[in-house]
């Protein structure tokens, strides 16, 4: 995978994820990831189902006190609902991604460089976007090491 700091446009594959969708509150976005990880990897493993990738956080809506959002892990099957756990489909085509380097904190700077590439490039971004946790967020790990993988899919023009 690409580990570049800088925007760079990309095509996707259409994803299978298990994952617990909710609207969450913004103060308890880890709370929820934490409880919805823990899930997700108990329900996969009942199932048989093997995760094909590191843990991703879906927002399917703009952040306001409360956002729209999925945690998950993209999956070698799809998962039969449980526990409030389904399958979801993360979508194919084209991309911006980038990956920030460093602790959750900073990554403002981050979205702004990506919004900002983006519209220099007449890219439209859509309404749905994730994050990819390449390193997992532990007491021990140095946040400076830490990386994510951000993916907001274009917005395509309409038939196409």
């Amino acid at each position: 995978m690409d580990e570049s700091t800088d925007p760079r446009l990309v095509t996707l594959q259409p994803t299978t994820i298990a994952a617990i969708r909710e609207t969450v509150p913004m103060a308890r976005i880890t709370e929820f990831f934490d409880r919805a990880y823990r899930t997700v990897v108990r329900v996969m493993a009942s199932q048989d189902i093997h995760p094909t990738g590191a843990p991703v956080g879906v927002y399917w809506s703009a952040p306001t006190d409360t956002i729209e959002m999925s945690a998950g892990f993209p999956a070698d099957a799809a998962v039969a609902a449980e526990e409030g756990v389904a399958a979801e489909r993360l979508p194919a085509g084209r991309a911006v991604q980038l990956t920030h380097a460093g602790a959750y904190g900073t990554m403002r700077a981050s979205y702004d460089r990506f919004a900002a590439w983006a519209e220099e490039q007449g890219l439209p971004l859509g309404p749905v976007m994730w994050e990819t946790y390449l390193t997992e967020p532990r007491p021990d790990v140095d946040p400076a090491s830490m990386r994510t993988l951000i993916t907001w899919p274009l917005q395509e023009p309409a038939g196409s």
